[in-house]
C-alpha cells in the first residue's frame, strides 16, 4: 500500500490540492514562521555548539558511549 501524504485527506481532497499547485493557484509548500521557524533555526545551531564546548577526551567517551548502545542491539 502507498503512503498517503496525509492520512487525514481522502482521495478527492489530495487530488484537488494536486490540482491547484500544478495550475499555481496555492503553494506546495508552507513557509516556516513563528516558533517553528525559531526552533529549526536552534536545532541546526545546536549540535556545532555543543561539538565546539567539549573537550576531545569528552567527544570520544560520547561516541564510545553511543557505539556500545548501537552495537548492544
Amino acid at each position: 500500500m502507498t503512503k498517503r501524504t496525509n492520512p487525514r485527506k481522502d482521495f478527492t481532497q489530495v487530488a484537488f490540492s494536486v490540482v491547484q499547485q500544478a495550475t499555481g493557484e496555492t503553494e506546495a509548500t508552507k513557509p516556516l514562521v513563528g516558533k517553528k521557524a525559531d526552533s529549526s533555526k536552534g536545532g541546526l545551531k545546536g549540535g556545532n555548539a555543543r561539538a565546539d564546548a567539549l573537550t576531545p577526551e569528552q567527544r570520544s567517551e560520547i561516541a564510545k558511549k553511543a557505539a556500545e548502545a548501537r552495537w548492544r542491539k
